[in-house]
C-alpha cells in the first residue's frame, strides 16, 4: 500500500492538545510521521493506514476531528 500524507482539522487549543494527537498517534503501528499546525489546526499523517483508520485514533484523544483529505 502507498504511504500518503492525510490530512486532518483537529481542534487544537494548546500545546498539550497536540501533544495528546502526538502520544495517541506515535503508539499505533504504520504512521511514520505526525507534524502538527497548531495555529491552524491541522495534522499531518504519513502513513500507509486507511485515512478513518488515522482519524478513529485521533478520536481517542476527545478532540473534534474530521478528514480534509490525503495526498501521496
Amino acid at each position: 500500500m502507498a504511504t500518503k500524507i492525510h490530512e486532518f482539522n483537529v481542534e487544537m487549543t494548546c500545546e498539550g492538545c497536540s501533544g495528546a494527537v502526538k502520544r495517541v498517534l506515535g503508539n499505533k503501528s504504520g504512521i511514520e510521521d505526525v507534524k502538527i499546525d497548531l495555529e491552524g489546526k491541522k495534522v499531518f499523517v504519513t502513513s500507509a493506514l486507511p485515512s478513518d483508520e488515522i482519524l478513529e485514533c485521533i478520536k481517542k484523544t476527545g478532540k473534534s476531528t474530521s478528514f480534509i483529505g490525503a495526498k501521496s
